[in-house]
């Protein structure tokens, strides 16, 4: 996913630092953002493409208020979007920070004309919020400029979620990411159920990642730990500036040590490997094995006072302890010999 723009994610986890809404409608903020996100360690930056018209129209009727047990109830959809949205007119610049801060940027569009104002700036990878899951025409449109597919998948049923990527396979795109994401803002470490997340790898057959919402790094660094390959955090330089993400996003330095972890993370995960390294050969020398723990003389018999399994390794495995059992020696073996197949005879 997203090789052709950055050769290291071949090998390793994308950490997504979400710029959302925490940019106080101030462009400068937005590029100082993008710019802490790049020093803490983030492999990509993504914004939100939406205006407040191409999400919902203004109107103060109860539909369109906030009423559903969340932190910005008591509004109306319409007056949230006008203060969370990213000017259009700025994509074209950050996209260009970004790339100067060796950035991957791309975006979530909310609709079809946010899909072609991205395809204008070359828009890497498109990703689906959790709410937009059911809007199958806008996956089919995204996911037909056959870029990588990134789906978010809070609030979908299973059938909605096969639905989702049924809609990206059928204008034949395969590369697809579902994120495990609990929409909730922030959300509680109880309620992220990670192993839905690896669920979805054998229920749809894409690759899996996680769109986290709670507090921390413990969601993030469990989830590197089941194979999430994507990780997306919400970004923010200074909580203090407020905004309608500020709660559930991280600071650089707290992002920083999520990025650490799950560097760290990946390292003790590695890969599937029984070989025989040159330290693991060394160690071996203090595993068990056969030697011969009082002097025998040549014709003796083998027993079980004679010969024992002690460290170190450098006698015949144990194993064979009751096949030398009852044989003799063929020659004087001295206390503290490790004991070979060439010392025997029946």
């Amino acid at each position: 996913m997203l090789e052709a723009d950055h050769e290291l994610l071949k090998d390793r986890v994308l950490i997504i630092a979400e710029l959302s809404a925490n940019h106080s409608h101030d462009i400068n903020i937005a590029k100082q953002t993008i710019n802490a996100a790049a020093k803490s360690g983030a492999d990509a930056i993504k914004l939100q493409t939406y205006t407040p018209d191409t999400m919902t129209i203004r109107s103060e009727q109860n539909y369109f208020k906030l009423n559903h047990d969340t932190i910005w109830d008591g509004r109306t959809l319409y007056d949230l979007y006008e203060e969370a949205y990213t000017p259009w007119e700025w994509h074209q610049e950050l996209f260009n920070y970004a790339h100067e801060q060796d950035l991957i940027c791309f975006s979530s569009p909310f609709d079809t004309t946010a899909v072609d104002l991205l395809e204008t700036l070359n828009n890497p990878a498109y990703k689906i919020a959790s709410f937009e899951i059911t809007d199958i025409p806008l996956i089919e449109y995204a996911a037909s400029k056959g870029k990588p597919m990134i789906l978010s998948t809070g609030i979908g049923t299973v059938q909605e979620i096969y639905d989702a990527v049924e809609a990206c396979r059928n204008v034949g795109n395969e590369d697809i990411t579902l994120l495990k994401c609990t929409s909730a803002y922030p959300a509680k470490i109880e309620d992220a159920n990670l192993n839905t997340m690896v669920n979805f790898k054998n229920t749809f057959n894409t690759e899996i990642g996680l769109s986290d919402h709670t507090h921390g790094s413990v969601v993030p660094i469990t989830a590197v730990s089941l194979g999430a390959r994507v990780i997306e955090k919400h970004f923010i330089l200074d909580k203090a500036l407020g905004g309608p993400d500020a709660s559930f996003s991280m600071e650089p330095s707290e992002f920083q040590e999520m990025v650490n972890a799950v560097r760290q993370a990946e390292k003790a995960i590695g890969k599937v490997d029984y070989s025989i390294t040159e330290q693991k050969a060394n160690s071996r020398k203090l595993a068990r094995s056969l030697f011969v723990v009082e002097d025998i003389q040549t014709g003796e018999i083998f027993t079980e006072d004679n010969v024992r399994s002690i460290r170190p390794g450098y006698g015949m495995s144990p194993k064979y302890l009751s096949t030398v059992l009852g044989k003799r020696a063929n020659k004087a073996i001295k206390r503290g010999t490790p004991l070979q197949w060439n010392m025997m005879r029946d």
